[in-house]
């Protein structure tokens, strides 16, 4: 099925062969006013996604996440299997269903075992009220990781703009020095975001492919226990997959296992590069690269932007539903959805099988969703896509790094900057050139002209000041002759 987000794996294509790429690198020489790479360019461009590694495929490649928002999906919504609670519902359905068989064998052909179904009120209403509990508090927890990951994206584009367009590069070789600083800085930004995505996985090494060339050339603790322990990307038979997806609560992984195995402090690694980020700060302010004090009290403030996200995150990861309340819910839920086929018994016969496992599915699929996006952190197919968002940071660091300041001057004034767009599609060099009386008579009907458009859309296009003195003039000149 073409789902959305659909967990394939992709394989990069291999490498071409070793003449085809020394024909490219003669066809791609430098001039000789051009310096020569000392890298081989495919190689050194070579992209690597924000994401873990796919060691093998298993069932989990499809059924599993993290969601990829960038595909779409034609299929109904009520047919996609992908991110559907279907799969974990399979076992517990077929028991709902043989229990309900066996509740109508012994009421048909033993002693009938039917009850009043005023329980189907009185048990509903409190199933109804726990279900709703649990629904808003996962939500709400799920609503709440998104916003601080969409503030940790504004704390980014933020600190990332101050720092590559307000801090000052030096002369000469220091300039050189400035500019490579800034580089690093940006990308201890990214750092900072993809380290924090590892850390609510429970994943505290530095070996992870989107993390390691960020990160290795700075002292944590992090570093050194992954120099000790050595560890390994983890893999999952295909029978402890397939029971994952199922939902056997058996099959299910500790997801703090990496922590409890680590044989040496592993730290906390997003802390850590937010301390190198905010060394840097100190310095370019102590060089005077960063001189305007409303910029430096935009970094640090941002700075502990970024701090409160990675608080806050951790709130979430590490402040669960109380349990009392979850094995409350559970246990009301299993008790209302056993005691199904006794109270439609009655007035159902044979249909009560049918109706208890459809009416069990659509209560089981609620606690399910809520146990499901409490944490929404993790790998699952609703769980929040904190790939894309690493992805993003990492994109929008590299856009803004590209380009040196821009120099106001020179674009403003370029022969590309239709200044009145869309009332004209004349340059800058030509308004240049009209006097200020006209340009802000046009400016007056610019304004005119779109609310007019806003509220009558078809309306005939009125005449501009300009085009009114050019009229006149026209007609002046013929009274003339």
């Amino acid at each position: 099925m073409g789902e959305d987000g659909a967990g394939v794996v992709h394989h990069p294509p291999p490498p071409p062969p070793q003449e085809e790429r020394k024909e490219r690198q003669s066809h791609s020489a430098p001039s000789s006013t051009t310096q020569p790479l000392d890298y081989v360019p495919e190689d050194a461009h070579e992209f690597r996604a924000f994401s873990r590694a796919q060691t093998s495929v298993d069932i989990e490649d499809y059924f599993t996440g993290p969601r990829d928002l960038n595909k779409h999906s034609k299929w109904p919504t009520w047919l996609r299997m992908h991110g559907s609670v279907m799969p974990a519902m399979i076992i517990p359905l077929t028991f709902m269903g043989a229990w309900a068989t066996a509740i109508r064998l012994l009421s048909a052909f033993v002693y009938p075992l039917a009850v009043n179904t005023v329980l189907l009120t009185v048990l509903g209403f409190v199933v109804g009220l726990a279900l709703s509990f649990r629904s808003t508090t996962a939500y709400e927890r799920y609503n709440e990781g998104r916003k601080y990951w969409a503030q940790l994206t504004l704390s980014a584009h933020s600190l990332g703009r101050v720092i590559w367009i307000h801090g000052i590069e030096r002369e000469g070789d220091l300039g050189r020095q400035d500019l490579l600083a800034k580089v690093t800085a940006l990308n201890y930004i990214v750092a900072f975001a993809v380290a924090l995505k590892h850390k609510l996985r429970f994943e505290p090494y530095t070996m992870y492919d989107d993390i390691a060339g960020l990160v290795d050339h700075l002292d944590t603790f992090a570093k050194e226990a992954t120099e000790k322990d050595q560890p390994t990307v983890p893999r999952h038979s295909k029978m402890k997959a397939t029971g994952e997806y199922l939902g056997v609560s058996f099959a299910k992984s500790n997801p703090q296992k990496l922590l409890k195995k680590a044989s040496a402090p592993v730290g906390n690694l997003p802390l850590e590069v937010l301390s190198y980020l905010a060394s840097y700060i100190d310095e370019i302010i102590e060089n005077g690269q960063l001189r305007v004090p409303m910029q430096q009290t935009l970094a640090y403030n941002n700075l502990a932007a970024m701090n409160d996200v990675l608080t806050g995150c951790d709130r979430i990861s590490h402040t669960p539903l109380p349990l009392a309340y979850s094995i409350a819910i559970s246990q009301i839920t299993w008790i209302y959805v056993i005691m199904l086929p006794f109270q439609l018994e009655g007035p159902l016969k044979w249909v009560a099988i049918p109706a208890t496992v459809i009416a069990s599915y659509i209560i089981l699929s609620f606690v399910h969703i809520g146990s499901e996006i409490e944490d929404p952190f993790g790998y699952g197919v609703n769980d929040l896509p904190l790939d894309s968002y690493c992805h993003e940071i990492a994109a929008d660091m590299s856009v803004i790094s590209s380009r040196q300041k821009p120099k106001t001057d020179s674009v403003v004034r370029s022969a590309n900057n239709h200044v009145l767009f869309p009332l004209s599609s004349l340059a800058y060099p030509v308004w240049e050139s009209r006097s200020e009386r006209v340009i802000r008579d046009e400016l007056k009907f610019k304004a005119e002209t779109i609310m007019r458009s806003k509220y009558s859309p078809n309306s005939a296009p009125a005449t501009s000041p300009q085009q009114v003195q050019q009229v006149a003039a026209e007609q002046k000149g013929d009274t003339a002759v």
